[in-house]
């Protein structure tokens, strides 16, 4: 009884200071924030970095639209007109890997609704008269010079749906970089600028997040495709600059 005892009392003992020495175990664990000197300050800056590039690949889409009595039918006109389409991206130059199907869809298509005598619509169930197929293909285009014949073929192939162009940057890394060094110098000028006007100094970066980065801007509408066939000369298109940029946030701490 006396070992047992003894044992339970000298737990007891040393539970206080395990208590004691827990919070400042987790809290050292926890305090992974940059500590600021006693009498600086901190200053929060964002500042956006740019450069410009000329675009490298022009992306759009292409299809072909059919309507036939039956769901069958028009998807077998599609299906027909479609690989004429394809074979036609491949014939100027195109690869396999930059041609990707984007839709496939077969809706119904409804009659008008009967116009009565007195101007008022009869109130009637919706009546299909036909279907309506459509498929499209989102294309990578490599050689932007091209483009304009690129369209003008696909379209004596059969293609009356041609969206586009996004151009683009096949690879846009070195280009954001040198946009996120814009950025970081701006930001750094920025706060010389603040900490001299409150007669401080920027002793050092405490922390840097970014936010936001380039993003391909979205395809426009490109042309009817009756309009485009009715031209005698290769469709016309510029590519002009790209933007990119680079949006960054970076704390600083300041000393007098």
């Amino acid at each position: 009884m006396k070992r047992a005892l003894l044992s339970v009392t000298a737990a007891a003992a040393f539970a206080p200071l395990a208590m004691m020495a827990t919070p400042a175990a987790a809290q050292a664990a926890l305090s992974t924030a940059p500590v600021v000197a006693a009498g600086n300050s901190v200053l929060t800056i964002s500042a956006e970095g740019k450069t410009t590039r000329t675009p490298d690949l022009a992306v759009f889409n292409a299809g072909v639209t059919t309507q036939g009595k039956t769901a069958g039918e028009a998807l077998s006109e599609n299906a027909a007109k479609m690989n004429a389409v394809i074979a036609a991206l491949k014939r100027t130059g195109i690869a396999d890997r930059d041609i990707q199907t984007s839709n496939l869809s077969v809706n119904p298509v409804y009659g008008q609704p009967k116009r009565l005598p007195d101007g008022s619509i009869e109130q009637q169930e919706p009546v299909i008269i036909g279907y309506q197929a459509t498929n499209q293909v989102s294309v990578r285009q490599r050689k932007i010079d091209q483009y304009g014949k690129v369209i003008d073929t696909l379209v004596a192939a059969g293609a009356n749906q041609v969206n586009g162009p996004s151009f683009q940057l096949d690879n846009a890394d070195a280009a954001t970089d040198e946009a996120r060094v814009d950025a970081m110098k701006k930001a750094r000028a920025r706060a010389d600028l603040y900490a001299r006007a409150a007669g401080l100094r920027v002793v050092r970066v405490l922390t840097i997040s970014e936010s936001g980065g380039w993003s391909p801007p979205a395809p426009v509408l490109y042309a009817r495709a009756d309009k485009m066939m009715a031209a005698a000369a290769p469709s016309p298109v510029a590519a002009g600059e790209l933007d990119v940029g680079a949006s960054v946030t970076v704390t600083y701490e300041l000393a007098p």
